[in-house]
């Protein structure tokens, strides 16, 4: 599967809103207690469960902390009722596994 490549959308300051996306809650909640003993210095602002803001400079090395977490960081939608709206009528791969 080939990953499409998305220009982020920038806040007021200079942050970007990711989605860490994990194999369950756990998987997602290691990538954030590794990236907290790896950068203490750089905090994750929490928008939901699994959306965050980050400076834009972080997103290389989150997404590196998240693959060895098997997860992966994917730059979230502004819109998120957006992409509610979508998984209705696009199915997912967890709509496909029993």
């Amino acid at each position: 599967m080939t990953e499409l490549l998305v220009t982020p959308k920038l806040t007021m300051n200079g942050q970007i809103r990711i989605e860490i996306i994990g194999r369950d809650a756990f998987w997602r909640k290691a990538v954030l207690v590794e990236w907290n003993h790896q950068y203490p210095e750089r905090e994750l602002v929490a928008q939901s469960s699994v959306c965050y803001l980050i400076e834009t400079e972080w997103l290389v090395d989150l997404k590196r902390v998240a693959e060895g977490c098997f997860s992966k960081i994917i730059v979230a939608p502004e819109d998120p009722s957006r992409r509610l709206w979508l998984s209705r009528f696009i199915p997912t791969q967890s709509d496909n596994q029993p």
